[in-house]
């Protein structure tokens, strides 16, 4: 008797997730195709009709010494390709700033800097500690309608679909500059597959509010 029990337990949480894995492959293919024709695999791929005025760049993590891990570097080298082309006149960097020895969005700035940007043309969001916050913020604090979102394949259907949710009409970029390590690739993929499902979940259920604050529209 126990082990029929424990049989039809098995097969009924067998079944439970492989409703969920389909769910969540399903909701991802079709959250793609919904996006991939406003995607540009590099800056110099971006149309100039489909210029927008804020590229918005995503926070992916620092080295041991505080400066940007190669993804964001990748990320805020791309955002100064658009700047330099004359794409964007201002670019948002959102990362997160919870600890007083990690900040995201400085390591971000001092990268522009060094690329070329005017510290003027830098807008700092430290509470975009993750990219559902920074969508949300984009839209709320910084009156962001019109945006280039800049980040990596990976990141880009996740980061297209929650800005688009919140109001922002937007094109992607994507930031591979690099041949990146296919284990990470792998568990990047993985990873943003089921981040993406949960994206659907914040937005349509759980609705959670992000830190908030003063009102600081960019380009006033």
């Amino acid at each position: 008797m126990l082990r029929r029990i424990i049989k039809r337990l098995f097969i009924t949480l067998f079944l439970l997730g492989a409703i969920g894995a389909i769910t969540i492959i399903a909701f991802n293919l079709i959250n793609h195709a919904t996006y991939a024709a406003r995607m540009y695999p590099s800056a110099a791929d971006v149309p100039a009709e489909a210029s927008r005025r804020v590229a918005i760049v995503f926070g992916a993590g620092l080295n041991r010494s505080g400066g940007p891990s190669p993804v964001l570097y990748d990320r805020v080298a791309t955002a100064v390709d658009l700047y330099q082309r004359g794409l964007v006149d201002k670019l948002l960097l959102t990362g997160d700033n919870r600890f007083i020895d990690y900040n995201e969005p400085e390591a971000m700035r001092q990268t522009a800097l060094q690329l070329g940007v005017p510290d003027g043309d830098l807008v700092l969001d430290y509470a975009g500690r993750r990219t559902y916050d920074s969508c949300y913020r984009a839209r709320s604090i910084f009156g962001v309608e019109r945006a280039i979102l800049v980040t990596q394949a990976f990141h880009l259907d996740r980061a297209m679909y929650l800005c688009a949710s919140f109001g922002i009409d937007t094109i992607g970029v994507m930031a591979d500059r690099r041949n990146y390590a296919t284990s990470s690739e792998t568990w990047w993929s993985i990873r943003e597959a089921a981040a993406t499902m949960a994206a659907w979940l914040d937005v349509n259920i759980l609705r959670p509010t992000p830190v908030l604050g003063e009102k600081l529209p960019i380009g006033g």
